[in-house]
């Protein structure tokens, strides 16, 4: 058996780790020397490329670690297999900066898409293989709305590499979906408020 408070400290550098590195490839060229302030403002203009899968990545980072957060286990220990795949689960996390540089630089080739999105479809698959195995949870609403994020990660990554086929350009906006994810969990848990409201006895919908 396995402490829960180490893996969970472990996990937490892993994740503040990762998403430090992935600002490194966001720099200027080590030849990049600007006469202006308007060649400056075209070397910012040239980063673009850069920022959109920094940001994204970050963003399916900081999901995944809030996501990973707001389960609770009354389990102090883990087995052996929880453990196997909890390690699975952080490797993919260490590969994202990886990842993240190299659709950064080649964005507009295909294989770089299918780099990016198939090891974001990775880590929503597993993520999803974790919240099956969670030992002894508390609260079976938490591990649903993960269950949901993780399986929106995997089908919106699905949706970027069909994407992929058609323009390499516009496919890693199909893993930008994963930013509306909160939002459209929100309306769901305020709907699911309003009709607990609605079902109760006495209650008089004005």
């Amino acid at each position: 058996m396995f402490s829960k408070a180490r893996l969970d400290a472990l996990h937490d550098g892993i994740f503040s780790v990762a998403m430090t590195l992935l600002v490194l490839d966001v720099r200027f060229p080590e030849d990049f020397h600007p006469a202006d302030g308007g060649e400056l403002l075209q070397g910012f203009t040239r980063l673009w490329p850069k920022f959109l899968p920094y940001v994204l990545s970050f963003g399916v980072l900081g999901l995944r670690w809030l996501a990973s957060v707001q389960i609770r286990s009354r389990a102090d220990y883990f087995n052996r297999e929880y453990v196997n795949w909890w390690l699975a689960y952080l490797l993919l996390i260490t590969f994202v900066p990886f990842t993240t540089l190299a659709v950064g630089r080649y964005v507009r080739f295909a294989p770089a898409i299918w780099l990016y999105a198939g090891h974001m479809l990775l880590i929503g698959l597993i993520s999803m293989r974790m919240v099956a195995l969670t030992p002894d949870p508390e609260g079976g609403d938490e591990l649903r709305r993960r269950m949901r994020s993780s399986a929106f990660l995997a089908g919106s990554a699905l949706f970027a590499l069909a994407l992929s086929f058609v323009n390499p350009r516009i496919a890693l906006w199909g893993l930008a979906l994963n930013f509306a994810q909160p939002v459209i969990e929100r309306w769901r848990r305020q709907g699911d408020k309003t009709a607990g409201k609605a079902d109760r006895p006495g209650h008089v919908e004005l």
